[in-house]
């Protein structure tokens, strides 16, 4: 039903090399597309020797990464504006990358684009600065899904798109049909927005491009196993994927620091299919009936008959 990809800096980080990770994930039940970021997985790597490696896995897409000193006052809303226009062709150069590998997704999460401090930004500025610069990207690349994901906080103190509904308002302002939203469990959490209803909201758009799951206790960033801390939200998640009939790949954006990542890798993909085969069991229908009645215990109870 669903198309799974694993994170490739969950093998790296461990002293693994790329054509390790994409080796690891060919042999990984469930694994059917491969999640690369840019330029870091490329570097030193020839683009024909990673897709000789790949074999029958695809390729869903590359997330921009800008790394560096450079890059700390901001990517797109840099103050020096050469940097600035760096960051825009990095995200162009990704287009390229991924065109060659017959990927479909650009993500964009905009980790330096945010402030410290009262009186350390012109804000609608920088908000102007964004919508240009995903303008251009979008233009340049039509035949691409170009997704934005939000964090509130981390690397910044204040993310300058720090939500659901700022997302859509960014990609209202943006109007490229191509441009639309990668939501990630964990980032919504810690911004206690609701991940069900930020996906109903994009999906109902048909802004909903990609997914990042995983898990955690709100406060930051964790990382976890999908399904691992908060089951109820996790499986209404996978309800409204069924419901708007998503048909993206489901990325496993988990941080194995202390655990073997291939087996943490095969966790996420148990987690799901068994969440999704507990909602598949309960049946839309009867799902769609509780919501309706907007009863509380009735939620719950729900739940609960998804466990047994």
């Amino acid at each position: 039903m669903f198309n799974y990809a694993g994170r490739f800096n969950s093998f790296i980080f461990k002293g693994q090399t790329v054509y390790d990770a994409i080796a690891a994930y060919r042999g990984m039940k469930g694994i059917t597309h491969l999640e690369f970021n840019y330029p870091e997985h490329f570097a030193g790597n020839d683009i024909e020797d990673i897709k000789k490696a790949m074999g029958p896995l695809k390729t869903n897409g590359l997330a921009v990464r800008w790394r560096g000193e450079d890059f700390k006052p901001g990517d797109f809303t840099n103050p020096n504006e050469e940097i600035r226009r760096k960051a825009i062709d990095m995200a162009k150069e990704a287009v390229d990358v991924c065109r060659k590998l017959d990927g479909k997704v650009i993500t964009l999460w905009l980790e330096n684009d945010g402030f410290d401090y009262p009186f350390q930004c012109d804000y609608e500025k920088n908000f102007k600065k964004i919508v240009e610069a995903i303008r251009e990207v979008a233009d340049y690349g039509p035949d691409l899904k170009i997704s934005i994901e939000y964090k509130p906080f981390e690397e910044r103190n204040f993310a300058m798109v720090d939500s659901t509904g700022m997302t859509l308002y960014l990609i209202s302002e943006v109007d490229r049909p191509n441009v639309g939203a990668t939501l990630d469990f964990c980032h919504m959490l810690m911004k206690h927005d609701s991940p069900s209803y930020g996906l109903a909201l994009a999906a109902s758009k048909g802004k909903l491009f990609g997914l990042h799951m995983n898990d955690g206790y709100s406060q930051q960033d964790g990382g976890l196993i999908f399904g691992s801390v908060n089951i109820g939200h996790a499986a209404e998640f996978v309800y409204y994927l069924l419901k708007y009939k998503y048909d993206g790949v489901v990325f496993f954006d988990t941080f194995p620091i202390r655990e073997n990542p291939a087996e943490e890798t095969q966790s996420n993909i148990d987690s799901f299919e068994k969440i999704y085969h507990g909602v598949e069991r309960l049946g839309m229908d009867r799902i769609a009936e509780v919501i309706v009645s907007q009863d509380g215990v009735k939620a719950h109870q729900l739940v609960m008959d998804m466990l047994k």
